[in-house]
């Protein structure tokens, strides 16, 4: 049986913002790039990147807030996915270092599943995750379709408070099976790097898999 590792970035109080004091640097002319490549990581990214190069399989636990994921989960991701040590030009996408992993989102949202569809007044969930799953495929990972409770909100009174406490408590003690069942889950999907041409545009004869990339 694998290990399982745990980060709360609220409770630790992960610093999401990337700055120059990180890496004892003038924030005169700063480059965040260069200094992740030139540096070894800074002492609260360290133990993050190594769960992520430790892990076969990454779970993500936030809220939707103002129409995308927290910006301490923004945060991380620009310091934690440092340029050099998770990715370069060289190593991104179909030749990502983390090939054959996988990352899934388990999400909340206070609206409603019926606002939060294709047609929804919220916007499509799957479109405000879409720039997150991104960004672990540039990293080569294999993005699953999320896990998305809806609903989920502090107003709720009486019977309706209920029922939401009843409905969350069953989706928590079904995580075990939503876990075993992983391999069988459908991918977000993606173009392939061959599916590009030399400009990096999509090719007349590609398939275009998200409105985010279209001929």
């Amino acid at each position: 049986m694998g290990v399982t590792l745990y980060s709360d970035l609220v409770a630790t109080g992960f610093d999401p913002v990337e700055r120059a004091v990180h890496y004892q640097a003038s924030p005169d002319n700063f480059d965040p790039l260069k200094a992740q490549e030139s540096h070894p990581p800074p002492a609260d990214v360290a133990p993050e990147l190594d769960k992520l190069n430790a892990a076969d399989r990454i779970i993500l636990h936030f809220p939707i807030w103002w129409f995308s994921p927290p910006a301490v989960l923004k945060g991380w991701c620009e310091r934690v996915l440092m340029h050099g040590h998770t990715h370069d030009t060289g190593n991104r996408f179909d030749a990502g270092r983390y090939r054959g992993k996988q990352v899934l989102f388990c999400v909340t949202t206070g609206s409603k599943a019926s606002e939060s569809g294709p047609d929804g007044r919220e916007g499509n969930i799957e479109m405000l995750l879409w720039p997150l799953a991104m960004t672990f495929r540039y990293l080569g990972f294999d993005v699953l379709k999320p896990e998305v409770a809806h609903g989920v909100h502090g107003y709720h009174r009486g019977l309706r408070k209920a029922e939401l406490a009843a409905r969350l408590a069953k989706m928590l003690a079904d995580q075990p099976s939503l876990i075993a069942g992983l391999s069988r889950r459908d991918n977000i999907p993606f173009n392939a790097d061959t599916d590009f041409d030399d400009s990096g545009r999509l090719t007349t004869d590609a398939p275009s898999v998200t409105p985010f990339i279209r001929p």
